[in-house]
């Protein structure tokens, strides 16, 4: 934010500083494997300054060469600061063992090595060559009319440049065995995340594999909670993530257990994967799920930045808005057959993949535990 200038009627250049702190603004800005966002919300009265400033930061990026070595040396201590932490670390490792040495197995922050080697010219390419009309999405959510919006959008962001949207580098799916990544550290706990190849978010099965992530993993009624939780007292935390990006998606759980009960948790969570594939779920527990999910949405959805992120990335990577209700009926839709077929077609012992943070059994012997 403090690589932005404004041009003044007058001509003179102003440094525009972070929004002030006086009008009790919210921003930032956030990258993901496939986006990047820049975002600010405040009190409606505000509305003109915050789209200013967030306008002028997409638009008007000075790039000082003093100010990019700065901020090298704190996203190097960001990267430090989550490789410190192996219960987000074990997720980057994981991604790097499904996707190896492509775009999406790579860390979005980069490297340290990466980080120090960019240049004052690598930013003023990439900006150049993204940062276009065709491939910007403006989301506004909030006490603000679609007219006014509309016409306060484009007058922010009137000297765009026009341009298309580059295509990215297709992702490459290649695995016919199961996969293993153990990276050894003297913890309390072992964290880990067993996961499998999925779909993408144009796969007319994403609806189902969503209710089969809930059977796992939505509530303290799921299944994996109750097994690993209130049954085997294994771990504090267990999680069902799925992640469906334009040409590849995966499902994942994660926890984090004593060493010496890693391998008992991933049998656990293997026997799940098999039940799923072997038993269609009975009425009432499919039900219920369909209606943890879809209340789950609702709740997330009552905020206006969680309005503007739901509807931006159907903007930006379906172009395919669909309204909530929408969403809501597909859920409901989705029957007992639907789920074990999904079940069937992903929980495969050629799709499984473990990736370990901690003090850990022989890789060699968690790689004899996958199987299914």
């Amino acid at each position: 934010m403090k690589f932005t200038k404004k041009i003044l009627p007058n001509g003179l250049r102003l440094i525009v500083v972070p929004m002030k702190d006086s009008i009790g603004a919210q921003y930032n800005a956030f990258t993901s494997q496939e986006f990047t966002g820049y975002f600010a919300k405040s009190a409606k009265q505000h509305f003109g300054t915050i789209l200013s400033v967030v306008s002028d930061i997409y638009l008007n990026p000075t790039f000082p060469a003093a100010e990019i070595e700065k901020e090298k040396g704190v996203i190097v201590e960001e990267i430090n600061m989550y490789r410190d932490l192996p219960q987000k670390h074990v997720q980057d490792l994981f991604l790097e063992l499904l996707y190896g040495d492509q775009s999406a197995g790579w860390n979005i922050a980069g490297t340290p090595e990466t980080v120090r080697r960019m240049t004052r010219a690598d930013f003023v390419a990439y900006r150049d060559k993204h940062y276009v009309s065709g491939a910007t999405a403006m989301i506004i959510a909030g006490a603000v009319s679609e007219r006014e919006a509309e016409e306060a959008a484009l007058r922010a962001f009137e000297g765009m440049s026009s341009g298309k949207k580059h295509s990215k580098t297709a992702v490459v799916e290649n695995q016919n065995t199961p996969a293993t990544r153990v990276e050894t550290r003297k913890t309390d706990q072992t964290h880990f995340v067993l996961g499998v190849r999925a779909f993408s978010t144009y796969d007319r099965k994403l609806p189902a594999l969503k209710v089969l992530a809930g059977v796992l993993g939505a509530g303290m009624s799921s299944r994996l909670f109750q097994k690993m939780r209130e049954e085997l007292g294994i771990c504090y935390y267990v999680k069902t993530e799925t992640d469906a990006l334009t040409d590849h998606g995966l499902l994942t759980v994660s926890a984090g257990v004593a060493p010496s009960r890693t391998e008992e948790a991933v049998r656990a969570i293997l026997a799940e994967f098999a039940r799923l594939a072997r038993e269609p779920l009975a009425d009432a527990e499919l039900n219920k799920v369909k209606d943890c999910l879809i209340g789950n949405m609702y709740l997330s959805l009552e905020s206006t930045d969680e309005l503007a992120e739901f509807y931006g990335m159907q903007e930006i990577l379906r172009k395919d808005l669909k309204h909530q209700n929408e969403l809501a009926v597909e859920v409901t839709k989705v029957t007992n057959a639907e789920v074990q077929a999904v079940a069937r077609e992903i929980f495969t012992q050629e799709r499984l993949n473990l990736a370990v943070v901690g003090q850990a059994p022989p890789e060699s012997r968690l790689q004899e535990l996958l199987t299914l």
